[in-house]
């Protein structure tokens, strides 16, 4: 076939015109960081947050090449800190550490939220997940998830568990644990986990849902018992644990943890903080920090984060209301 010379004219004029689009796409998208980068973190210092929160923002800081800074804005179950980060400039320059509780368990928690977890924010990337373990006292006479809930149904009311509050992760996995094997027992809760769980040690309460690093010293010590994890399989720091699942159909409880952006960001540098959390959370070395902390990389990406976001807010949303939990 003979390729004219006009047809020829226009094909070039075709690529050009989209090299200069392409250049001018270049040009408009924004150079993004060029400077500190703020991470709000919800909570105060030394929790499961805050912890996720410093590693990933050592790691962030090589990888972007500008620095990454943690802001700890703690207060009313991470209310104050995430309206903070969602009254901020859509710049970029300020990200939040969401959790389970700020992005999902508050909504069915509060009536109204000085923030929308989901209109107020774009996810961004998950960052890390966390496993919880039911334990219980020793001298509790069950060895096994099933044992436990043989115990319950025969004496109804009677064990008690303990939580870090109304609301909690420990206590919603508590009420979820009774509503999937149809049982009954007292909620006790504490101002936070620590006090829980040294009711726990000292008896005065059963059971209790903890998470695996703050339980794993006192099971190892034999001064608890662990009878089920809230993974899908067994885990590595306790291999012998068999998960409640198994027992107890459709349990599925934990704690998460991801970055979200104030709505309004820039598509190119959502894609960019997304790539880089993605590439940092598989590296063997943030792996195994994250390992030794009890936790493991929460790897979704944006739409991914925002799928699983939703569907955590239709069950927890579901257990408070069955439970008619209200705040502490």
């Amino acid at each position: 076939m003979t390729i004219s010379r006009r047809s020829t004219l226009g094909g070039l004029a075709a690529a050009m015109a989209i090299l200069r689009a392409s250049s001018v796409q270049a040009q408009d998208a924004p150079r993004w960081p060029t400077r500190p980068i703020r991470m709000i973190v919800a909570f105060a210092p030394g929790g499961f947050t805050d912890i996720a929160g410093r590693v990933m923002a050592q790691a962030l800081s090589a990888e972007l090449g500008q620095p990454v800074v943690v802001e700890n804005r703690a207060g009313a179950a991470g209310l104050i800190g995430t309206e903070a980060a969602a009254q901020a400039a859509p710049d970029g320059y300020t990200i939040l550490l969401g959790t389970i509780s700020t992005h999902a368990i508050n909504v069915g928690l509060y009536r109204t939220l000085p923030y929308d977890p989901l209109r107020s924010f774009i996810a961004v990337s998950g960052v890390s997940s966390g496993h919880l373990v039911l334990v219980v006292h020793p001298s509790v006479p069950a060895n096994s998830v099933a044992e436990l809930v043989a115990l319950a149904r025969a004496e109804p009311g009677k064990l008690s568990y303990g939580s870090g509050g109304n609301g909690t992760t420990s206590h919603l996995a508590g009420e979820l644990f009774k509503a999937l094997a149809g049982v009954d027992m007292l909620h006790v809760p504490f101002r936070s986990p620590a006090p829980a769980a040294s009711a726990l040690l000292a008896g005065q309460i059963n059971v209790m849902f903890d998470t695996v690093p703050s339980a794993l010293p006192q099971i190892r010590a034999g001064k608890l018992r662990a009878l089920g994890v809230s993974a899908p399989q067994a885990i590595p720091e306790l291999p012998g644990v068999a998960p409640v699942a198994a027992t107890v159909a459709g349990f599925d409880a934990g704690t998460w943890v991801g970055f979200y952006a104030p709505a309004g960001v820039p598509a190119p540098i959502v894609a960019r903080l997304d790539e880089a959390t993605q590439k940092v959370l598989r590296t063997a070395e943030i792996r195994a920090r994250l390992n030794e902390l009890g936790m493991e990389p929460f790897i979704a990406g944006s739409e991914q984060l925002a799928t699983y976001q939703r569907a955590e807010i239709e069950k927890w949303v579901g257990v408070i209301r069955r439970a008619g939990i209200t705040p502490d």
